[in-house]
């Protein structure tokens, strides 16, 4: 008897170091959605502020179609967005953007001679980020209104104002190599302007690394 009690007494503990060799780190240090410093490291805590820049050497455009490179295209873009969520991995943190701007733009379109201003209306929008495979990511409206961008450009003829709409949110993806965010060729149609304005705008644009403002030194933000 004292034998076999032995023997499942070890058993048991080889399928404890067993199971916990299997875990990730996200599963064994009980993480949130979202940590800062590394995966599996310390949650974010509702209420942080999170910003990101584009990716260095990278532009955000809203161009004409899905493939092409006809449209308008900026070197300087940033976010800030407040974390309204983060619920123990696996799961779907949630965000609040509550800025988002665009500069350093310029376009390619005929009859164009400069971008004067890209406004993001409506703000602010609810994002959110999910530790699902794929990372993936949803901005959408809020009872404020839908997704809007307003496009102000100077023309041959004088300045004319394009405003698109994308009513049912974009989506997106995020990564830990980096820790960026990033949407590709997401639509907004036109919804206002002159047949200068594109009747749909693409958006892409990949921000990274992000950021976790509200903690000292700023740490990257990583997905478990």
């Amino acid at each position: 008897m004292r034998i076999r009690r032995t023997l499942g007494a070890t058993a048991l503990a080889a399928a404890a170091v067993l199971a916990a060799g299997t875990m990730t780190p996200a599963q064994a240090a009980g993480s949130a959605v979202l940590t800062h410093t590394a995966v599996g490291g310390p949650n974010i805590a509702v209420g942080d502020v999170l910003t990101a820049d584009l990716v260095s050497g990278s532009f955000a455009t809203f161009y004409s179609s899905a493939t092409g490179t006809s449209g308008i295209k900026c070197a300087a873009s940033s976010f800030s967005a407040t974390v309204t969520s983060n619920p123990a991995a696996p799961g779907v943190a949630t965000e609040q953007l509550n800025t988002q701007t665009f500069g350093s733009c310029t376009a390619n379109v005929i009859g164009v001679t400069s971008v004067q201003s890209i406004t993001v209306n409506n703000l602010p929008y609810t994002n959110s980020v999910s530790d699902a495979p794929g990372n993936p990511v949803s901005l959408d409206p809020t009872a404020v209104g839908p997704l809007q961008t307003t496009v102000v450009l100077k023309t041959i003829l004088g300045t004319i104002t394009c405003v698109y709409r994308a009513a049912a949110g974009i989506s997106g993806t995020t990564s830990n190599v980096g820790q960026t965010i990033g949407f590709n060729a997401q639509a907004l149609p036109k919804v206002s302007g002159p047949s200068t304005c594109f009747a749909t705008g693409y958006f892409s644009a990949t921000y990274g690394p992000v950021k976790d403002s509200s903690v000292a030194g700023s740490p990257h933000v990583y997905i478990n």
